[in-house]
């Protein structure tokens, strides 16, 4: 399994970036990516995470997710509740 990191900051300002980086270990055959650096983030992390959940499914493969923040967490869960669970794959790092 290969496994690729967020960065400490995951805002607005940075996802154009973060989403670009992750889609090409993603395309490099990554299946997993570790949270832990991740200190400083707003809902752009989400919609980071979620894009590359996508790519990777269309790959057909799963993405893991490890060490998610858990203030992350809750922000996934309320995602999850308003989307029906189709961000429960974060719930479960």
């Amino acid at each position: 399994m290969s496994r690729f990191e967020t960065a400490a900051t995951l805002t607005h300002d940075s996802a154009r970036s973060a989403l670009d980086a992750g889609l090409s270990r993603i395309a490099a055959g990554a299946t997993e990516v570790d949270c832990a650096p991740l200190k400083q983030f707003d809902s752009s992390a989400l919609a980071v995470l979620l894009a590359w959940e996508r790519a990777a499914a269309a790959r057909g493969a799963a993405l893991v997710v490890i060490n998610l923040p858990s203030g992350l967490a809750s922000l996934a869960q309320f995602e999850a509740e308003a989307r029906k669970g189709k961000v429960d794959f974060l719930l479960d790092a």
